[in-house]
């Protein structure tokens, strides 16, 4: 049922074209959806120009959580957190460096070897999650707010998607808790042998800025579930929410130093908590080329296991026999949502010679009437990208394309003056050795290439470093069998796009990471096993 609701939200919510089919609104109503006019990025009038809304919420927490404490950095810095709509300063948060490292990583194993968590028996750990999954849908609202606030995503999508998959993955987990267990394994002889399901110890956790809480969830779900104690690094771009979300944590009776949030930069609080010889495991979401460095920190201190969720450059393939429509709606949200900043976007859109033509002529259309504002207003399906580091290699990407011969159809600039915010843009006559092609770009970006068969675009779709995730468009069972089969990569979606459950893994083949998240899969990346042997006295049987 949950994964069902998503994609209906996904397609219902930010495929629309137009701001008149927006949604139903979530939560309260603050006065955005009555007689507002959006600017398409084709109107020539800039989202940005217009007076942002004021966020209704209030920043609280900006220290960092070790301990069960919100405290200062030992430095006493702060840095600043900023708004993608202005790129003016939201908060100034503390900014946690070695000794901040060191302080949350001895609260995480003081709390796991001497605390009550993973004495707790599951049913209590369990109950602790679900308390705390019901008070992420108390503060709803708020939660998504600041997610939109510090992000730039649109209120909606946070508010009616990710926050309450949010609360549904820790509900997930917490089911988890109390069904973990071993084996009782037969051997050549009179003994007793049984495995036990151990918790890891101390996880040192590392998540991105494009999904912060679903991402905060993928790695601090399972490592509670299993008993484990946390130290989790924030993003810079996008501190708030998880700092927000910890202290809802503690109002639902997690002990003090089982999850310690620190905010900070990768160099001075990401490397030494992946250095740190009294981190148990790693887990890392984030660029490939940046999860090169986080596993070679952890193979040179203490060999700690590494999960890595990486980089992406995932092929959708439009097949002859497709619907062209729903697959130019399909392959626009594909590429488009959350501002084309998702890790397996379908980012390059293959399309068979025959439709070629037509599905490009369709996705440019699709592309103008793309709704870009406020991400604070109701039907806004498009707000700014997070930063301007983020903005600036974006639109060094478009001007690379047209430079190396692509076609600009349509895009390829800035919207407005202020803010982050990039006119949907696609190009055509895409060819394999681009940049556009063959780099992840992170970005409101379509790349649209041509194919002849599908033995052609088996091996071309195969041709990258990455294996994250794939997207196919046919009506035909045959050539999606072969398609599924075929493509190296740890996630096929078959005429649908970025349907995500809790029970449902997602992780990379080749360099697009190691192991697996979500479902019980993820389970593994916080549990040793332990192989226990008795011999047997006058056994009844063997």
């Amino acid at each position: 049922m949950a994964a069902r609701r998503l994609s209906l939200l996904l397609s219902r919510s930010f495929t629309s074209g137009s701001a008149s089919s927006a949604p139903y609104a979530r939560g309260r109503n603050y006065g955005l959806g009555q007689g507002v006019i959006y600017n398409r990025y084709s109107t020539g009038v800039a989202a940005a120009l217009e007076e942002p809304i004021k966020p209704p919420v209030t920043v609280n927490c900006t220290q960092l959580l070790i301990n069960g404490q919100f405290v200062d950095a030992a430095s006493g810095k702060t840095f600043p957190t900023l708004d993608p709509r202005t790129g003016e300063v939201i908060a100034h948060v503390a900014e946690a460096d070695a000794e901040d490292i060191n302080r949350a990583v001895s609260a995480a194993r003081k709390a796991f070897d001497e605390g009550p968590w993973p004495k707790m028996t599951a049913y209590e750990r369990s109950r602790i999650m679900l308390r705390f999954a019901d008070l992420v849908e108390k503060h709803n609202d708020d939660i998504a707010a600041l997610e939109t606030w510090d992000n730039g995503k649109p209120y909606e999508q946070a508010a009616q998607i990710e926050i309450p998959m949010l609360a549904r993955l820790f509900r997930y987990y917490a089911g988890w808790a109390d069904k973990i267990h071993g084996l009782t394994v037969p051997a050549d002889g009179p003994f007793h042998v049984q495995t036990l399901h151990e918790p890891i110890g101390v996880a040192g956790q590392i998540i991105p800025w494009n999904f912060p809480l679903l991402m905060f969830a993928w790695k601090v779900g399972p490592a509670l579930a299993c008993g484990n104690t946390v130290v989790l690094k924030t993003a810079e771009q996008t501190p708030l929410s998880a700092l927000y979300v910890s202290k809802l944590f503690h109002e639902a009776g997690l002990p003090e130093g089982v999850l310690n949030v620190v905010s900070g930069f990768g160099p001075t609080a990401g490397a030494p908590l992946a250095s740190h010889m009294d981190v148990d495991k790693l887990a890392f979401t984030g660029s490939t080329e940046t999860g090169k460095i986080v596993l070679g920190l952890a193979a040179k201190s203490n060999l700690k296991p590494v999960t890595l969720e990486l980089g992406g450059k995932s092929p959708f393939i439009v097949c002859d026999d497709a619907d062209v429509d729903q697959a130019v709606e399909l392959a626009h949200f594909a590429l488009f949502f959350n501002q084309g900043q998702c890790c397996c976007a379908g980012s390059r859109t293959y399309v068979h010679e025959r439709v070629y033509d037509e599905f490009v002529e369709k996705a440019k259309d699709r592309a103008l009437k793309r709704v870009v504002g406020d991400p604070f207003k109701t039907g806004i399906e498009q707000g700014p990208q997070v930063d301007s580091e983020q903005f600036e290699k974006i639109l060094e990407y478009i001007r690379n394309g047209v430079d190396s011969g692509a076609t600009l159809e349509t895009g390829g600039g800035r919207l407005g003056s202020k803010g982050y915010y990039i006119q949907p843009t696609v190009f055509s006559n895409v060819k394999d050795d681009m940049l556009i092609a063959q780099d992840e770009i992170f970005g409101p970006v379509q790349s649209i290439l041509k194919f002849k068969d599908l033995n052609e675009v088996i091996q071309r779709a195969n041709a990258t470093p990455y294996g994250l995730a794939a997207g196919v468009f046919t009506k035909n069972l045959d050539t999606a069998n072969t398609l599924t089969r075929a493509l190296r990569v740890g996630t096929v979606w078959v005429n649908c796009f970025d349907t995500f459950d809790a029970a449902i893994p997602f992780g990379g083949y080749k360099m697009s990471g190691i192991g697996r998240e979500k479902g019980i899969y993820s389970l593994s990346n916080y549990l040793q096993v332990k192989a226990v042997v008795t011999p047997l006295k006058n056994a009844a049987w063997l």
